[in-house]
């Protein structure tokens, strides 16, 4: 699958130079700057009759590039008409898809240049094209808008907001000129909104694997990438773009979690926690050490903040004991709460060197683990658990949640949210730990938790 130029360059120099000089100016100009010449097959607009491209491709599979390419494609297609692009949030719409390395405003075409007014969120392009910026968390503001063509970017991760879906949205808009079409670029995401809109027959459906793209990323990426996830459900959909069945068995699915998935926490919360699952070791083949943040309000409504894992060492600049009393600092946390099955007081130890003051707690599993998870998975499925920000930052939690069937080991991020949620008080009636020993004396304690209330002032909406 050779591109364009690759062609060219293959050819020997004096053929090359000749084809070169046969060719006009205004000719020269095209093959320079235009998209076929640089594109592999699978970027390239598909040709047929489809209303819908959905692009599933890997991590730097080259989406980006290719959803601007056709943003191009078609405001050259329809002068004077509007077109829309569409990102999850308002920063991935403008630093990403328009003003990014491979955005709208960084491949325009010298035969038809674009103005791009970010006080108006619009693209102009010489021809009379337009395009307004919109953004998938507030699909109403496209309702009313007559499009002759949209992008969307990263739409596998988009949701309902009060009832509405972008997408939808879209759908209803996409009715100018006399050929409207949407491209939609994403890595895929195992939900029941990506099948429907799979099996449409409108839809033209490209997969793209991030290693078809290896020539243009940084020298070694893409092996540090297979080391790290091949072979891993997470890899096969990172990486390989897979829409990933529901795993039988598992108590989470992609569609429960995201059913009450939030931008931002909406209140007050009057208690948080940072739980640990501590690794033996920090090798590379090593588990990992599982570091969750967790959060509550006043009406018991528990949120997911933060997910700090990772092969982090005991000590050091980057161990996990002052990552995890740096999130305990950074969020007003209430305790750190940390599984000592392995390490025992050693795991206290690690912690009381970096920070000898915080609040405490140890526990020590003393039923199964599908009896401490069952619980907490009951409280997703009513609704009273809340993962929050880009879902991108808790993906690799959200994958061994939804991979994790009872009777398996379960893995390092998927433990610590129990205890961290357990701590919390969700589902502590059924005894799924046993408290070892608290840290901390009652005025510390009275301190961490007003300093949780007040902490949401400067952590309030958004900052998640």
């Amino acid at each position: 699958m050779t591109t364009l130029a690759e062609q060219i360059r293959a050819m020997p120099d004096d053929a090359r130079e000749a084809w070169w000089a046969s060719l006009t100016p205004a000719e020269r100009l095209r093959v320079a700057h235009d998209w076929r010449t640089y594109a592999r097959d699978d970027q390239r607009t598909p040709r047929g009759d489809w209303r819908w491209w959905a692009a599933l491709a890997g991590r730097g599979w080259g989406k980006t590039r290719a959803g601007a390419e056709f943003v191009h494609e078609r405001a050259d297609a329809n002068p004077g008409m509007l077109g829309a692009i569409v990102g999850r949030t308002y920063q991935d719409a403008r630093f990403v898809m328009i003003e990014g390395e491979s955005g709208v405003v960084a491949t325009q075409k010298p035969w038809n240049p674009v103005s791009w007014e970010p006080g108006k969120k619009l693209l102009t392009w010489s021809n009379g094209a337009k395009a307004l910026l919109y953004t998938a968390d507030k699909p109403d503001s496209i309702a009313g808008s007559n499009l002759a063509w949209a992008w969307g970017d990263e739409w596998c991760l988009w949701r309902e907001v009060g009832g509405l879906h972008a997408l939808d949205q879209i759908a209803f808009a996409l009715r100018a000129g006399s050929d409207p079409r949407a491209m939609l670029t994403s890595t895929p995401r195992p939900t029941r909104r990506v099948r429907e809109l799979l099996t449409r027959p409108d839809v033209h459906v490209t997969r793209g694997r991030t290693l078809d793209n290896r020539d243009n990323l940084a020298p070694g990426v893409v092996d540090e990438l297979l080391r790290r996830y091949e072979g891993t459900r997470l890899g096969r959909q990172e990486l390989y773009a897979e829409v990933l069945d529901d795993v039988e068995g598992a108590l989470w699915t992609q569609d429960l979690i995201d059913s009450t998935r939030l931008d931002a926490v909406p209140r007050d919360l009057v208690r948080i926690v940072v739980a640990i699952d501590p690794a033996v070791t920090a090798l590379e083949e090593s588990d990992e050490t599982g570091i969750i943040v967790v959060g509550m309000d006043a009406d018991r409504e528990c949120y997911v903040l933060e997910d700090l894992s990772g092969r982090h060492p005991a000590s050091g600049p980057d161990g996990w004991p002052r990552i995890a009393v740096a999130a305990y600092h950074r969020h007003g946390a209430s305790r750190i709460v940390a599984e000592v099955n392995q390490g025992g007081d050693l795991v206290e130890a690690t912690i009381r060197t970096v920070d000898r003051g915080c609040a405490y707690r140890a526990v020590r599993a003393s039923r199964g683990k599908a009896t401490r998870a069952e619980p907490i998975a009951a409280m997703y499925e009513q609704r009273r658990v809340h993962h929050v920000g880009d879902p991108r930052a808790l993906q690799m939690l959200e994958d061994q949640m939804c991979s994790w069937v009872p009777g398996m080991e379960s893995p390092d991020r998927l433990d610590a949210l129990v205890w961290g949620l357990t701590d919390l008080g969700l589902g502590a009636h059924v005894g799924q730990f046993a408290p070892v020993r608290e840290m901390g004396d009652t005025a510390t304690r009275h301190q961490r938790l007003t300093t949780a209330v007040g902490a949401r002032g400067r952590f309030g909406a958004g900052s998640f």
